[in-house]
């Protein structure tokens, strides 16, 4: 007899529970109103916890901004930010010097490593019309011997990131955006080189999935063991072997099984995160993820010393100038415009 494919469900809030070798999911989407000429929004902010506004009010927030919506500097130690944007911009800044802004399926594929500060604003760079804004930002662990890794970042640009299209027998499609991993014979682009994703015996898979309403498509299996991780965050319902799941739900799956997704009477949108699991202990404090207790106080005590390199820019919501485009500028002097 076969067993349910369906190992576990709960309920989304505003951070995404996930399994080992990621740590944290969340999705973003503000309906941000037009732009102010300084790259804030146009509304009032009176009645917002400014500073640590996180409670949607008229269909956005400011995050920890207090002019700008987004995250001012703050540091990282021992893990990855993978953040991929699906509208809107994202104003990066970093303690290595580095900048870039990036968005239209834009993905930044950072390595906190020994120690990074960075700050992610969100410019609300159109003054005429409202500004909608959405990512995903998910946090993939490093295994130990990789958690002092020089830290980095890498671009993959939207254009570079491959949209698989299928169409069922009735007609639907199913459209996949392959941020990590590989489906059928599609891969995505390189992550950064420490990841735990650059091995493709990890089977590290990100993928953005949009199904029509009614659309049918079978999730293929992994070749070895996996955490496989689907998060259903927007639609009506949807059926997994014939199991109706309501929208707002992640849901812990059977990497062994066959798995039919059959989607409801509205288009859905679903994030898959799967992968080998690192299985080493995981001692987190805020935006430190370690091994051992005395791991985490010892990233402490460094970021006091050190501050990772200190601070090199003039503000600490960083933010560029409003005419520049998509650009990647590295720690090595390197810059790519888009």
């Amino acid at each position: 007899m076969q067993k349910n494919v369906i190992l576990g469900t709960y309920k989304l809030g505003f951070q995404w529970a996930t399994q080992d070798p990621f740590l944290f999911c969340v999705h973003h989407l503000d309906y941000y109103p037009k732009g102010n000429g300084e790259l804030g929004p146009t509304d009032s902010l009176e009645g917002r916890n400014i500073g640590n506004d996180f409670v949607t009010q008229n269909g956005w927030r400011m995050y920890h901004g207090k002019k700008v919506p987004g995250f001012p500097v703050h540091p990282h130690r021992g893990f990855e930010t993978i953040t991929f944007v699906l509208q809107g911009l994202v104003d990066h800044a970093d303690s290595n010097g580095a900048a870039g802004r990036y968005g239209n399926r834009d993905v930044q594929w950072m390595t906190a490593g020994s120690g990074l500060q960075h700050s992610e604003m969100f410019p609300l760079l159109n003054e005429k019309e409202p500004n909608t804004f959405e990512l995903f930002q998910i946090w993939l662990n490093l295994p130990a011997k990789k958690k002092f890794a020089k830290p980095t970042y890498k671009m993959l640009w939207g254009e570079t990131i491959p949209k698989i299209e299928h169409t069922d027998e009735n007609g639907k499609k199913i459209t996949i955006d392959i941020v990590a991993g590989k489906l059928e014979n599609t891969e995505a682009p390189a992550p950064a080189p420490d990841s735990w994703a650059a091995d493709s015996e990890n089977e590290v898979a990100v993928w953005h999935i949009e199904m029509d309403e009614s659309a049918e498509w079978e999730l293929p299996l992994a070749s070895k063991k996996v955490n496989r991780t689907l998060f259903f965050f927007e639609g009506e319902s949807i059926q997994l072997n014939k199991v109706r799941i309501e929208s707002g739900y992640g849901i812990e799956l059977d990497w062994q099984q066959n798995v039919t997704l059959k989607n409801g009477e509205k288009k859905s949108r679903l994030l898959l995160l799967q992968g080998k699991p690192i299985n080493e202990p995981v001692v987190q404090y805020g935006p430190f993820v370690m091994n051992t207790r005395e791991e985490i106080q010892q990233a402490f005590t460094d970021f006091q010393r050190t501050n990772f390199g200190g601070w090199p820019w003039p503000r600490y919501d960083m933010v560029h100038e409003k005419n520049k485009g998509r650009f990647a500028k590295f720690d090595t002097g390197e810059e790519i415009i888009k």
